[in-house]
């Protein structure tokens, strides 16, 4: 979802970073980043500023690598720790019309120093019954973060992906939604494509 929207925006001759906050660094094999000394991981550490690389014209990419995904307990004494992305966003905010973060589905210290730093939050759905489950919790800590870290945060929206017409339970999932969520749900719903899920091992 990160790596679409970013394109598209780049399509319309927006200046787009996109940040990868997961440890799996799926963002940043998807665009074809390549390795580079200082990912994400050094920069919440405090070993370097934030080092985008340029993909194409409009469109750099702050990688991500699995080391992020020992950043936490590395951090857990800091003070401020909350606030790390947010600092090292703001130098370089004004360079961009959009910022993308993409963060793992945990609700662990990065996800929250992503919030922290965010306008707004897009919540992506899986059309499963597992991804229901996930979302309530993540509405919670969406609500502590409003309260206590950042009350400019706002919900975007909802956004319903991975659906596949023929599955019962993926309608079921999206009437659910729905009803329960209204305005919040965003009209578009991204269809389950089999052969985008190929094109990565092209």
């Amino acid at each position: 979802s990160a790596v679409n929207l970013g394109a598209a925006l780049v399509e319309l001759d927006k200046r787009v970073l996109l940040m990868d906050l997961d440890p799996q660094a799926n963002l940043s094999l998807s665009v074809g980043a390549p390795r580079v000394k200082y990912s994400i991981y050094e920069s919440l550490k405090g070993e370097s500023e934030l080092c985008p690389v340029n993909i194409k014209p409009n469109f750099d990419v702050v990688t991500s690598s699995i080391n992020l995904s020992s950043v936490e307990m590395e951090l857990v004494n800091e003070a401020g720790r909350e606030f790390i992305l947010r600092e090292l966003i703001e130098p370089i905010v004004d360079n961009y019309d959009f910022i993308i973060i993409d963060c793992s589905p945990s609700l662990g210290l990065i996800t929250i120093n992503a919030l922290t730093a965010s306008d707004s939050v897009i919540i992506p759905v899986q059309c499963e019954y597992f991804a229901l489950e996930g979302l309530g919790k993540l509405l919670n800590t969406i609500k502590i973060v409003q309260g206590q870290l950042n009350k400019a945060l706002d919900v975007e929206g909802i956004l319903l992906t991975m659906y596949d017409t023929r599955l019962r339970l993926a309608n079921q999932v999206v009437d659910e939604v729905r009803t329960h969520f209204q305005d919040l749900v965003l009209h578009t719903i991204i269809h389950r494509n089999t052969r985008l899920g190929e094109a990565p091992s092209f």
